[in-house]
């Protein structure tokens, strides 16, 4: 640059204000200095000329002191100069602080305003030191890392902010420096130090190092952080200094992007800006490394440096990495300065800054996004918002100034909401407007704790529309209901209690009185309307948490529900009389809160209190007769109206209260007086039923029970409860008796009653679930089957019963014995009751017994069919244990099945052993069972006489006649006299009337050329055409009918005959390759690898033992037949030595040769007898086959008919030889399964008709 360029760039280093517009970042465009007219705007100095432009080249970098006192210029022709900013005065010419021909890269003041860094082309770094001695100033070089160690393209010194200079760490002077290679950070002093050197990894040759400092608080503590990148990763690290000096640096959180970056500028302590390589900025936040806006600048048109960096002023003498790297520099273009950053663009100056928070607010604010506005408000409240600007002070300063502002876009969101009601439309959608904004006002006055601006002003405005104070008072109830809006005023509870009941919202309102203040409550406005509308929950907080009066409401509600439980009414009755479930209820609610010391309906009652409330309520329970009761009240009359509602509830809320009372007088005296009262209104009053008074009982037996006992009850009490349930005028509510007498016992009442009467009894009321409850207490179990037996409820669990005792353990041998005793005596009885799982329980554990059962069944004359069937028959099929039965028993089954079941006879016939062919085969023919007969005769060894039995079935089942016993019929020598009968059977229809009139013309002549293919592969076709010819009706010349079948046997033999002549040529052409390649193996010649033995190392030629042979194998390796021998490497077979590669055995994976080999050393004389009849391959010649194998890779054509003759054959004779092959499922080892396998055959020409 010129001139020009120099004021450009000296404007853009110390220009620290302007404008704020924008979203989180704003953005001023500065018109050129000097070409300007803006009044605001004026040109103050213009230091250097035209010439000095000529004579210097354009100015490549620039920095000011902390005090803006000094101006440091550096040119692109390597001078430097330094300006004085207050008059403009030129102060230094520095010409010989670095090496001549090379262009300023960068130029640094450090906090020492006499001390500042440059950096040059040549990757050099040094320090100049500017001094005044003698009115006379003058600058001192000193070479800080010079560029043959590694170019150094970016310098950052740390500076401090004037509150932070007296930090530790700035005495240091501390300077980072960026290689293309690697970081260092050093101090200047003291004394010049190395602190730190991180190497980089692998990077893009042309991504930019950055560097930039900043002072953070890290754990308490403000210390500086650097930040240097290269490509698309941040890397942050922290510099401390100890106690004793040293500097430490530690790595930090990396922030990894996907954007290569050319500029690093932090803006405060969280907040960075990035800009990367398309000119896009990233705002990130340091911490959470989120990304909170992005800011196109391709419009700035950023000046680049890539000019200085190739020296262009001075020769282009610089490297080309150097070169590479300034083609994305930008580093004298981006300055920052106040939380500003100025861009440096072609035409203009772009400044860059970050909106305060107010203005953040106001922008949201502006685009009417109020939600928006809050929610960003409240997140500075908070201190959780990222890019935070313009908040200072302690934090309860901070909070106070944005609830301020908070206050005021609430009060403005109301107003906002009001104006932009729709006046028109249903009215539907005013109340849905009013929905979606009324919960987000109450939300942030909940959160700021401002109920007075939430109840006095923003009601205040929402009360002038109708529709926006029900909507505003229809939104406290979720508040309050969750606890989180204890309190409100009167004004806005009387407006609440009124709107509640003119919508019919009664429950909902009780629900919200419970959890409010009682201060906030207008107490006699409250009371007054739970009893016109029947909120008792609510009354009963009133009166509880007001003014501590828990009998009131109490006896109150005694009054409107006591009547008609007293008179017998249920509670669908009490509906009628316009009183609801729950007020019934509510009572014993009540009572239970009170007397386990909790609030009704929600909280706990005061400790203080608990004991007071628990007697007040007690002596309220147990008063004689009521404040305000008739003449003719029966006595006790709150506790007779508790136990006509539900007397088990009742009771159990006595029982909890007892464990609570403490072992003192009172509380014994409390707990006797109550159960005398319960016997006396119970046992001598004939209003309750069985159920009630067992209740009673079983809630005396638990508490008597109890070791700690003081309760007394008279013992003929019990008697007489015994004589109740057990001796009833009717037999009404037998099984509620039962029940109410059987929890009686459980309970521990069993010790009031003499055992014996008591089984008697139970026995007599047909009390069989009593009667098992003792007989188990007796352990008397074969008892129990009886109680089951003649139980009608119960009579299917007896077999489970059985069972369970004689299978599972705990049971003494005698009990079982007894119970399988019992079990077998009532066998009879069982199997009348469920023959099915008797028949499983007799499997199970009378299996040895089945003869004598079955023999007592007959003799008995009980449903003897039935139940001999399911013996057989269990629920999972036939019984296994019984197939060993007398063939008699099994005829008799099986003739049962034949009634009974006849498709299971087939089934059965497959798995039943023991019975006698004759007489079975002379059941099923009996039933007319073909299929079964069939198999008899098959199994029995008359194969014709099944195949004829088969022939007996209609033609539709002909095909299975065809196929299914084919496999069987071709294992026979009389084939010939089974298969013609079945052709004869397939055209003799085809005979007697023409093929065009019968019915299944097409269906016959299908099966028959079935029949005939089948028959092919057993009989020769010669005999066939015979059998045919000599058909008297064939025989004279009709042979029309059959030329069909004629003619595609011919066709099947035509194709048969070229499959077997293209097989045999293929067996021929693989034969001879086979041999021809095995003959070329066999005679190669031998080449060695070496001219030393492998075993002994030696040469070969150099031993002269005559004995001795040189011996080479196919693999290339030589031995000499000494050390083969030494190594157990030869063998002699027939009189022939034969040989094997040590090196080869002994490497081979498994060893497998050398296993065969060994085994043949081991045992010759046997193998050799074994295998006379097969050719013997030595392990030489084993090798080679290998070897060929490899060769031809892939399936063989020979491979192929090996397995086409195997498959044909059906498995051959089995042959011994040293080469075994494993044969495995030939689903899976068969060739044909391979997925690369094709067969391409010609099929046979069609036959011209």
């Amino acid at each position: 640059m010129g001139g020009r360029s120099s004021s450009r760039t000296f404007s853009l280093a110390f220009e620290s204000s302007a404008p704020k517009t924008g979203r989180g970042i704003s953005s001023k465009l500065l018109k050129k200095l000097g070409t300007d007219r803006d009044q605001n705007q004026a040109l103050r100095l213009c230091l250097g000329s035209t010439a000095v432009g000529a004579q210097y080249g354009a100015i490549s970098a620039l920095s000011i002191n902390n005090d803006c006192s000094r101006l440091l210029c550096g040119f692109a022709k390597g001078q430097i100069t330094m300006w004085d900013l207050a008059s403009g005065k030129l102060l230094r010419s520095i010409t010989d602080a670095h090496p001549p021909g090379t262009a300023i890269l960068h130029i640094k003041f450090t906090d020492d305003p006499t001390l500042a860094i440059c950096n040059d082309s040549g990757g050099s770094v040094f320090e100049l030191s500017f001094k005044r001695v003698m009115g006379v100033r003058t600058c001192e070089s000193r070479c800080l890392f010079s560029g043959s160690k590694g170019e150094v393209c970016c310098i950052e010194p740390l500076h401090a902010k004037v509150d932070l200079r007296d930090h530790p760490i700035t005495q240091y002077s501390l300077l980072a420096m960026a290689s293309l290679t690697k970081i260092l950070v050093i101090g200047l002093k003291p004394s010049l130090k190395v602190w730190m050197t991180f190497p980089y990894g692998r990077m893009d040759p042309s991504s930019v190092p950055l560097l930039a400092w900043h002072f953070v608080a890290v754990q308490n503590s403000v210390n500086p952080m650097l930040a240097f990148c290269r490509g698309d990763v941040v890397h942050f690290l922290l510099v401390k200094r100890d106690d004793t000096g040293a500097i430490h640096v530690t790595k930090q959180r990396q922030l990894h992007l996907h954007y290569d970056l050319i500029n690093f500028t932090w803006i405060n302590s969280r907040t960075a800006v990035l800009l990367d390589s398309v000119e896009k900025l990233h705002v990130i936040d340091r911490q959470t490394q989120e990304e909170l806006e992005t800011v196109e600048i391709s419009e700035v048109q950023l000046v680049y440096n890539s000019s200085h960096f190739k020296s262009l002023a001075t020769g282009g003498n610089v490297s080309e990495a150097l070169a590479l790297v300034g083609e994305k520099a930008c580093y004298q273009s981006i300055s920052s300065c106040g939380g500003q950053i100025f861009y440096l663009g072609t035409k203009s100056v772009h400044v860059m800054t970050l909106r305060s928070w107010r203005e953040r607010v106001d922008h949201l604010l502006k685009q009417e996004r109020l939600t928006d506005a809050l929610a960003l408000a409240w997140s500075f409240y908070e201190g959780k918002a990222k890019a935070v600007v313009g908040l200072t002070g302690d934090t309860s300063k901070r909070k106070a100034v944005i609830a301020d502002r908070m206050v005021e876009i609430l009060l403005h969101y109301t107003d906002r909401t009001l104006k932009k009601c729709p006046d028109q439309g249903k009215i539907q959608v005013m109340e849905q407007h009013f929905q979606d904004v009324v919960p987000v006002i109450v939300d942030y006055c909940l959160l700021l704790q401002r109920m007075d601006l939430l109840f006095n002003q923003i009601y205040d405005k929402m009360s002038e529309n109708s529709v926006a104070k029900g909507i505003f008072l229809e939104c406290l109830e979720p508040y309050i209901l969750s606890d989180k809006l204890m309190g409100i005023t009167a004004q806005v509870m009387k407006d609440l209690l009124l709107h509640f009941q003119d919508k019919n919202r009664l429950e909902n309102l009780e629900a919200c009185i419970v959890h409010m203040d009682i201060t906030s409550l207008d107490i006699q406005q409250v009371v007054l309307l739970c009893w016109e509308n029947r909120l008792y929950d609510a009354m009963i907080y009133v009166y509880n948490s007001g003014m501590n009066d828990f009998i009131s409401p109490m006896e109150k509600l005694f009054k409107v529900i006591a009547p008609p439980l007293n008179a017998g009414k249920s509670l669908t009755v009490l509906n009628l009389f316009n009183v609801r479930v729950y007020e019934n209820a509510f009572p014993l609610l009540f009572c239970s809160c009170c007397l386990a010391g909790r609030a009704y309906p929600l909280g706990d009652i005061p400790e203080d209190l608990v004991p007071l409330v628990k007697n007040q309520v007690f002596e309220f329970l147990i008063r004689l007769h009521s404040s305000e009761g008739s003449v003719d009240e029966e006595v006790y009359p709150y506790v007779r109206t508790l136990l006509h509602f539900d007397t088990r509830e009742f009771l159990n809320v006595l029982a909890l209260t007892f464990e609570d009372f403490k072992n003192d007088k009172q509380a014994v005296e409390y707990q006797q007086r109550i159960v005398d009262i319960l016997l006396k209104v119970m046992v001598e009053n004939s209003d309750f039923t069985p159920s009630q008074v067992g209740c009673l009982f079983t809630f005396l037996a638990r508490q008597l029970a109890k070791p700690n006992n003081t309760l007394f009850v008279n013992r003929t009490l019990f008697d007489q409860v015994l004589e109740f349930l057990c001796s009833p005028d009717d037999d009404s509510r037998h099984s509620e008796r039962q029940q109410v007498l059987l929890e009686l016992l459980q309970a521990g009442g069993i010790v009031q009653f003499e055992e014996s009467r008591l089984i008697q009894m139970a026995e007599k009321a047909e009390f069989y679930q009593i009667c098992e409850f003792m007989y188990e207490r007796q352990l008397r179990y074969d008892k129990i089957i009886g109680c089951y037996l003649r139980d009608p409820l119960r009579k299917e669990e007896v077999f489970n019963y059985i069972h369970n005792i004689l299978s599972m353990p705990g049971y003494s041998a005698e009990e079982k014995q007894l119970v399988w005793q019992k079990a077998l005596d009532h066998i009879e009885e069982l199997l009348v009751l469920s023959p099915g799982k008797a028949a499983d329980l007799a499997a199970i554990h009378f299996s040895e017994q089945i003869e004598s059962i079955i023999s007592n069944l007959q003799i008995c004359g009980l449903e003897f069919d039935l139940s001999l069937l399911c013996l057989f028959y269990s629920r999972e099929g036939i019984n296994q244990d019984l197939l060993h039965l007398p063939p008699c028993i099994s005829e008799q089954f099986i003739e049962l099945l034949c009634q009974y079941s006849p498709d299971q006879v087939l089934e059965t016939l497959k798995v039943l052993e023991y019975c006698r062919l004759e007489e079975t085969i002379q059941i099923t023919q009996k039933h007319q069972l073909h299929e079964a007969s069939s198999y008899l005769l098959e199994k029995k060894g008359d194969i014709h006489g099944a195949f004829l039995v088969m022939l007996e079935v209609q033609y539709s089942q002909l095909l299975n006649v065809a196929l299914l016993p084919c496999h069987a019929i071709s294992m026979v020598a009389c084939a010939q006299a089974l298969w013609f009968p079945l052709l004869e059977a397939m055209m003799s229809p085809q005979k007697s009337s023409g093929s065009s009139q019968c019915p299944y013309s097409e269906s016959l002549k299908s099966l028959t050329m079935q029949v005939l293919n089948n028959m092919a592969a057993f009989i020769a076709l010669p005999s066939i055409l015979q059998r045919i010819l000599q058909d008297p009706v064939y025989g004279k010349g009709k042979l029309g009918e059959i030329q069909g079948l004629v003619l595609g046997m011919l066709d099947t033999f035509n194709y048969e005959q070229t499959l077997l002549e293209t097989t045999t040529s293929l067996l021929n052409h693989d034969l001879h390759w086979s041999l021809c390649n095995l003959r070329a193996s066999v005679t190669r010649g031998l080449t060695p690898k070496q001219d030393y033995c492998c075993i002994c190392l030696q040469q070969y030629k150099r031993r002269q033992e005559t004995a001795d042979e040189i011996i080479v194998f196919s693999c290339g390796h030589l031995y000499h037949s000494l050390c083969l021998l030494s190594k157990e490497c030869g063998m002699v077979t027939k009189g022939i030595m034969r040989w094997m590669c040590y090196k080869c055995n002994s490497s081979n994976k498994g060893g497998k040769l050398s296993e065969n080999f060994s085994e043949l050393k081991k045992g010759t004389a046997a193998s050799l007898a074994q295998m006379s009849s097969e050719s013997v391959l030595d392990p030489q010649q084993i090798q080679a086959f290998d070897q060929l194998c490899r060769l031809n890779r892939g399936t063989s054509r020979l491979a192929l008919l090996t397995e086409l003759a195997r498959g044909g054959r059906g498995g051959g004779g089995d042959k011994h030889g040293l080469l075994s092959v494993s044969h495995g499922d030939p689903a899976t080892s068969s060739v044909f399964q391979n997925e690369n396998f094709q067969l391409r055959l010609t099929p046979p020409p069609l036959a011209e008709e």
